[in-house]
């Protein structure tokens, strides 16, 4: 199975850059990042904190393929 994700997507129809939400939710730009791109699997606390952000629930964000 592959980690994947719909951050980015619900991101940009937010009209949020990645740094903007980083310093929403506490992390870095890079760790954003690597979350779009399937490559950090988040802590429940930044899964639950970058859903709440960009209004959507955990399981619309992210799933395995």
């Amino acid at each position: 199975m592959e980690f994947t994700t719909k951050m980015r997507e619900y991101r940009l129809r937010k009209k949020m850059s990645q740094i903007e939400l980083a310093e929403k939710v506490g992390c870095r730009r890079e760790t954003i990042g690597k979350l779009e791109n399937g490559k950090y699997n988040p802590s429940l606390k930044l899964a639950l904190d970058v859903a709440r952000e960009l209004d959507a629930s955990v399981y619309d964000l992210f799933f395995f393929d």
